[in-house]
């Protein structure tokens, strides 16, 4: 992708989370993860509750079976509260349980159990 990504533009600050999960390393569940977050089979409750949390953005990039997840939110978004709030939402219990047959966990962990935050190491602002 020598094109790079468009972004949103926004008017503002927000603030920024990164994380990282692995997939389970085998090309059949890879494509089937790919496709269930797909514009055409994501689930809408699911892009419902993420926004309701106030969360703005949210991409998913992968490379082989390792996943990276970048997270732009409101300025006051407390990451806590946030996803405590996210998984009572109606589908979500039923979102993780569904796409953990695809990732590297444990069946029952939460979104927070799953992805790991990352910190930042180095950043080219000025």
């Amino acid at each position: 992708i020598k094109e790079g990504y468009k972004i949103k533009e926004r008017i503002g600050s927000v603030k920024r989370y990164c994380q990282a999960m692995d997939l389970k390393n085998n090309p059949d569940l890879i494509a089937k993860y790919k496709k269930c977050h797909s514009q055409a089979e994501a689930w809408p409750e699911i892009r419902a509750g993420i926004r309701s949390v106030g969360i703005l953005e949210m991409e998913i990039y992968i490379i082989e079976n390792h996943l990276f997840m970048i997270v732009e939110t409101v300025p006051d978004f407390d990451w806590d509260s946030a996803w405590a709030k996210l998984a009572t939402l109606p589908r979500q219990v039923e979102w993780e349980e569904y796409v953990s047959a695809f990732q590297l966990c444990k069946s029952d962990a939460s979104s927070t159990q799953k992805w790991r935050l990352m910190d930042r190491m180095f950043y080219l602002y000025e």
